[in-house]
């Protein structure tokens, strides 16, 4: 052992390197590097040009290969893919206010009648077609005498707090519209009594037979178990104005109030997990409540909500059409020239036939959406089958004939006088772009044949012009530019019927004629469709014959929606604005791709 320990310290020892020794390695590695460079690169470079073909011919054939199963790929993905609205979103819609109250009872603005839509149900509603359908009904029965109906309801109607929806507050909410001390929304429920038969099925009597009576059954069902112990005449200012317990598809989970904009808030809605007709595919539903059609068009802008509904048609060209989707649908309402029967003038029949003559709707209508349909009755189109009779068209010569034979005559100033008195009448409306140009556009059309027109637009938002007090109830005008809402049914005995010309009525003309009269009365006393047709066209002719009305255009409203949304279908029929959520379930925003069902 003693023998082995320097030869170990010697094959430990560090191995001596010098410069000469690297740079020898250095020359050796270089010379085997160039030699294989020209042995394999150099001298084989040549045969590249022999085979470049065939190189070329390969790369192609693989890139073809690539590029096939890619479109193989994309072919197949489509065959059981398809595009579909996504789920969860949340819909943001601009709506006209203001909101003063949730209590669907007391909606009148379109903000309130939106949010009365979303988060409270009915017995009845109207369904795609506009027809009326079931909402929590199940079955109406009438009896012999026309005049009991009796109505089954579902039994798996829940409260957004989960209590069961019963018959108990079907009547409860009859019972406060017929409270006078609460104050709610007309519907008409005088007279008409209520029996509960069970938790599911409730009677109704009526005093008489009433042919449109199942459209009464639309009216929004509030719970008694929240408001059977508040006083009537504090139902209104109740905290449940507030925070409402519905049973529609939405209910309330808070109200913000926006800062920086005046009377801009947001009604925050979440979806109804107990909803008894299905899921929607949303999952929030946000309500914009704006002052002013300004304000609506500015938050289109700066896509603070991604639609709106309620912009008059003539502030529609100032949406932004490569963002958002413009449609413009008829509803069941009608713009009328209503024409004071008592007026000292327009007494006179010649002078209305000669003003009807002279008003080119036709070239009204240019100025409204292309899909504004004309509207020559006190009804909207197709409510009446068979004989129906038609208006006469524009003819300015008739007009000016009628005038000439009635003593009229033309002075230096284009006005009309007769024994000294100017042929001048007075026509008013309200505060509405869309009226305002109409109101513009009519004036000069009867100008034209020489009348003198004083016209005066009323600000219902002004404190200091009450529209009601000044002007309708005391009928202070000649001429009332005015939106009448028919409804799906043409009963239209509340506008035209002698019995309403009272302050508190709602004929605004004063008409009172006992053929007209006879014919409105009849046909509500009947259920029979074709006895009511025919009784609605004997009133339809006696009131072309009287003209106490110029029958202008049938309404549209107007629907802007992001082009990232889908919301209501175009096909889709409307009786009023807020029936565009009769598909609310079916609404989305964004989309998915989905696998396709075999």
């Amino acid at each position: 052992m003693v023998d082995d320990e320097p030869k170990a310290k010697k094959w430990l020892s560090k191995p001596k390197f010098s410069k000469k020794y690297f740079t020898k390695r250095a020359r050796k590695v270089e010379g085997a590097t160039i030699r294989h460079a020209h042995k394999f690169i150099i001298k084989r470079w040549i045969n590249v040009r022999e085979v470049q073909q065939h190189v070329i011919f390969w790369v192609l054939a693989i890139g073809f290969l690539i590029a096939a199963s890619g479109l193989q790929l994309m072919w197949y993905q489509s065959s059981y893919q398809t595009i579909a609205p996504a789920n969860k979103g949340t819909y943001a819609e601009a709506v006209l206010g203001p909101i003063d109250t949730l209590n669907p009872l007391f909606a009148k603005t379109s903000a309130e009648q939106s949010a009365s839509y979303l988060m409270f149900s009915r017995l009845m509603n109207y369904d795609r077609t506009g027809h009326l359908n079931y909402d929590i009904a199940t079955d109406v029965k009438i009896n012999d005498t026309k005049k009991v109906y009796t109505v089954s309801i579902r039994p798996d109607v829940k409260w957004h707090d989960g209590a069961k929806l019963t018959t108990q507050d079907i009547e409860f909410t009859i019972n406060l519209m017929k409270n006078p001390n609460v104050r709610t929304v007309d519907y008409g429920w005088g007279g008409i009594t209520t029996k509960v038969i069970n938790d599911t099925t409730i009677e109704f009597t009526l005093p008489a037979t009433y042919g449109a009576f199942e459209h009464f059954l639309t009216f929004p069902i509030v719970p008694k178990h929240k408001l059977g112990n508040v006083a009537s005449i504090s139902i209104r200012e109740n905290i449940f104005s507030q925070k409402p317990v519905g049973s529609g598809p939405f209910k309330i989970n808070f109200i913000q109030n926006s800062e920086g904009k005046s009377g801009h808030k947001i009604i925050h809605m979440q979806v109804n997990p107990d909803y008894y007709g299905g899921t929607p595919k949303l999952s929030s539903f946000q309500l914009h409540i704006y002052s002013t059609t300004d304000q609506i068009i500015e938050a289109l802008s700066k896509s603070e909500v991604n639609a709106a509904a309620g912009i008059l048609s003539a502030d529609i060209s100032r949406v932004d059409t490569k963002r958002y989707t413009v449609s413009s649908e008829p509803i069941q309402s009608g713009v009328y020239a209503l024409i004071n029967m008592k007026s000292p003038l327009l007494q006179d029949l010649n002078l209305r036939q000669a003003l009807r003559s002279a008003t080119n709707k036709n070239a009204i209508r240019e100025k409204l959406p292309a899909k504004t349909p004309n509207l020559d009755l006190p009804f909207t189109q197709n409510q009446l089958i068979g004989d129906v009779p038609k208006a006469p068209v524009f003819n300015q010569a008739v007009a000016n004939k009628l005038l000439d034979e009635g003593g009229w005559k033309m002075n230096s100033k284009n006005v009309r006088v007769k024994d000294g008195k100017q042929l001048k009448i007075s026509v008013v409306t309200i505060k509405n772009s869309e009226f305002e140009s109409v109101l513009e556009t009519l004036a000069g059309q009867w100008r034209s044949v020489g009348f003198s027109i004083d016209t005066k637009v009323i600000d219902p938002s002004d404190i200091t012009q009450n529209v009601v007090q000044s002007i309708l109830q005391p009928r202070n005008f000649d001429v009332l530019l005015y939106q009448l809402n028919i409804g799906a049914d043409p009963d239209v005995y509340a506008y035209w019927h002698s019995s309403q010309v009272s302050p508190g009525g709602l004929n605004y003309s004063n008409y009172s004629n006992a053929i007209s009269d006879d014919a409105l009365i009849s046909a509500r006393s009947r259920i029979e469709p074709e006895l009511r047709n025919a009784k609605y066209i004997t009133f339809a002719k006696q009131w072309l014959s009287d003209i106490p009305a110029i029958g202008l255009y049938q309404s549209t409203t107007e629907y802007v929606s992001g082009r990232t949304i889908n919301s209501f279908d175009i096909t889709n029929y409307l009786v009023s604005p807020v029936d565009r959520y009769s598909d609310i379930l079916n609404w989305s925003v964004g989309e998915r791709g989905v696998y396709k069902t075999p």
